[in-house]
């Protein structure tokens, strides 16, 4: 394949999909949702969390006890970094859970990851990577290209949602299917350009890869069983915490960071996370 063909998917097809991805998600969101934070303090603030905090420290353990190579480590924490995403929503609304929760959780994280996402990549790179060999991290261009690609489409979702719910409503109903589209083209487009370095890195990267996950939605799980939340909320949290926006990690690594090492763990938790929320929801509605 082209190297062309590459750029044009990293910098065109890529950031757009994510776009239309927040677009979206602003489409379904109204300013009083934001105030669930006040009106469930309690499951809001669990999950935010979860998501925020102890995702990302549970990356770095892992990646600590398993001693992974540098790349694999930052593309980890890179993808605990980018919490949540329209493909959380999808999840949560297909097998009915707490759809309200998740929508809330997700307008937050979202526009928490300004300031939690580079912290967290910076802390990463200077950790794991010796000085000379690491990625360069512009934090300036990462906060701008967090703000086109995340929180600026989020705000015109949410004002033309103000002006006209009806259109609002019908565009939702065409975009939130285009959530799983561009997750399936980014991972897919992926594996086949690096399918070599993502075969010879599969055995070591993956176990810690689907141990995150499967970790991640049980520690969901048990914070809403630990806080005596519903059931409802307890599905909620479980995917919220597991289901990352590997749409964004892997435009972060390969955009931002320009480095397609650091896109392999996210191209593989991709897939994971999508086959492990699917047996959890099997499982819950038994």
């Amino acid at each position: 394949m082209s190297d062309e063909l590459i750029s044009i998917f990293n910098t065109q097809v890529i950031p757009l999909g994510l776009m239309a991805i927040m677009f979206s998600l602003g489409l379904s969101l109204q300013i009083a949702d934001f105030g669930r934070l006040l009106a469930r303090p309690k499951s809001a603030g669990i999950g935010l969390c979860g998501q925020l905090i102890l995702l990302p420290a549970l990356a770095f353990l892992l990646v600590s006890v398993f001693q992974l190579p540098a790349a694999m480590a930052v593309g980890l924490l890179i993808l605990a970094a980018c919490p949540g995403g329209v493909t959380s929503n999808a999840l949560v609304f297909a097998a009915r859970g707490d759809v309200a929760l998740s929508v809330t959780l997700t307008a937050c994280s979202s526009l928490l990851t300004i300031i939690s996402t580079p912290l967290i990549i910076g802390f990463g790179i200077h950790h794991f990577y010796p000085e000379g060999d690491a990625p360069q991290l512009d934090v300036v261009m990462t906060v701008k290209k967090l703000l086109q690609m995340a929180i600026i489409p989020i705000a015109l979702g949410m004002i033309l949602r103000h002006f006209n719910t009806q259109l609002a409503e019908k565009l939702v109903g065409y975009l939130r299917p285009t959530s799983m589209l561009v997750l399936v083209l980014v991972i897919g487009f992926s594996v086949f350009v690096s399918l070599d370095l993502v075969l010879d890195n599969l055995r070591q990267a993956g176990p810690v890869a689907y141990l995150l996950n499967l970790l991640a939605m049980a520690m969901g799980l048990g914070l809403a069983l630990l806080f005596q939340l519903n059931k409802g909320e307890q599905f909620t949290l479980a995917v919220e915490v597991g289901v990352q926006n590997a749409t964004m990690a892997t435009f972060l690594s390969l955009s931002v960071l320009n480095d397609w090492n650091l896109a392999i763990v996210p191209t593989i938790y991709g897939v994971i996370m999508l086959l492990n929320a699917s047996i959890l929801m099997r499982w819950l509605k038994r």
